[in-house]
Order: C-alpha cells, then structure tokens, then sequence
C-alpha cells in the first residue's frame, strides 16, 4: 500500500492510494496534482472517496472522469457530482484491491462520511475529510457539538494505530490552541517541534495516528482535568454548581478556537 498526500489549493491534501498500478483519491479538490501523478507513476485511477460536498473537496471530479475506470463514492445525504454510487454508514465498498467500511461522521456537514480500512498486515487507515484534524477538528458549518462529538468518539475509538489521512494542512495553528488548552503537555510541545520541522523541509505533517491523537488534541481530551479546567476558566459558565461533562467542554472548545480564527 503507497499512500501520497497531495498537496491542493491553499492548504488541502488529496488523498491518493496506490498499488503500483492502480490508485484511487479521496476528496479530489482540484485534478491537477491528481493527474499530475498519475501519469508520473503511470497508474490506472479506479475510483474516488468523497467525505462531504464542500467545493474544496469535489471541484475536480468532472476534470477526472475522463481517466476514471471506476466509480465515484459519496455520502448518500450530500450534494456531490452526478453521476456518482451514494454510501451510507455501515456499508462496506470494494475498489479495486481496497475494502472500506463507511463511517457516518456528521458535524462538519450534515451527510459526512469517513472511509476506514484494515488492510491484511498493514497499518490501518481512515480518510476523516473535515471532521478530525491532527490536534483539531472541523467547524460546525452543518451539525450540532452533539453529532460532532459522537463522530469524533467514534474515530478516536479505531485501533490506536490507524493512520488519520485528514484534508488540511491545519496542525501548526491547531497544535498553538492545544497548548493554550494544555499548556504542560509535553507529547504537545514536542510534536509541534517535528511539525514545524516538517514544514521547513515543505513536508506534510499528516498522517497523524489515533494514538497520537488521543494524546495531543484537547477535541478528543474532553474528559481530561486540565482540559476541563481550561474550558470551564474560558467560559462565562463557571459556577460550580454547573456539571461540566464532555459536551459542554467541546462546545466551549470549538467556539474559543473559532474566536482565535475570527
């Protein structure tokens, strides 16, 4: 299994999975980088993932149905290009070589989807589009902080060493909010030095792993005492009177984070 991150656009990845001979992309923004390889590589593109309808991830579909020997996937809910095969959770495709089972991962948008695989003997994988972001998550363009993190629980319980194939080179600015919200996590601290490396040599700084994960972003760490702590002080809701589960420390995390951005 070859896995390519495509850089796309400003700041995306275009996910391209590869055999040698054929090759399928996730999320396919724009075609150029696509095509781009294809030919470099000289590989049959025998199918397409679609996590969710935004225009960053679809935009070059049609330009690749011309080489396309397969099908188009997209979530059954969202308004992907015509003609493409709608997946809904649960469902298990097969391209080519590669099995996936479809992860319905709402919040970002209203239908997004995640594909996971477990390859035989390889590490296994999962293209989450805009809902998980290495030390981040998405914004809430559709959902509700409810369905965001019920899909955020449901990747961070794939097996820790899942390879996390997300769309945004977004995992320096997401690291600097971790350490707002943790500021004496070292796991914290010393992957924002290999990332800032990586991205002095332009390399991407993803895939990232469930397990690193689990230990660096405050979006998956709601339960943690100091994340907890870091919200509630953030908030005007600081009476201890008031219970502070998991749901209200994510709500108050993803409206912190997007004041930073505003």
């Amino acid at each position: 299994m070859n896995l390519i991150a495509l850089p796309a656009l400003t700041d995306n990845y275009i996910w391209l999975l590869h055999d040698g001979i054929q090759a399928i992309v996730v999320d396919p923004g724009e075609a150029g980088p696509v095509i781009r390889v294809l030919r470099e590589l000289e590989l049959k593109l025998v199918g397409i993932l679609v996590t969710h309808h935004h225009h960053d991830h679809i935009d070059g579909i049609q330009e690749l149905r011309c080489l396309l020997e397969g099908p188009v996937y997209g979530p059954e809910k969202e308004r992907i290009p015509q003609p493409f095969s709608p997946v809904f959770d649960g469902q298990n495709i097969t391209v080519a070589r590669w099995n996936f089972e479809v992860l319905c991962t709402p919040g970002h948008t209203a239908g997004h989807v995640a594909y996971f695989m477990q390859p035989i003997n390889e590490k296994p994988v999962v293209f989450c589009g805009d809902t998980l972001f290495s030390a981040g998550c998405g914004r809430l363009a559709e959902g509700q902080p409810h369905e965001m993190l019920s899909s955020l629980q449901r990747l961070a319980a794939l097996p820790p060493q899942t390879l996390v194939c997300c769309t945004h080179e977004y995992t320096l600015s997401n690291l600097q909010f971790a350490r707002l919200v943790e500021p004496h996590n070292q796991t914290t601290l010393m992957h924002e030095a290999w990332c800032l490396a990586q991205r002095q040599a332009n390399q991407p700084t993803l895939p990232s792993t469930i397990e690193l994960e689990q230990k660096i972003n405050p979006f998956l760490r709601c339960s943690q005492a100091q994340v907890r702590q870091s919200a509630q002080s953030h908030s005007s809701l600081q009476s201890a009177e008031i219970p502070y589960g998991e749901l209200a420390v994510f709500t108050v995390l993803r409206q912190w984070k997007n004041a930073l951005r505003a």
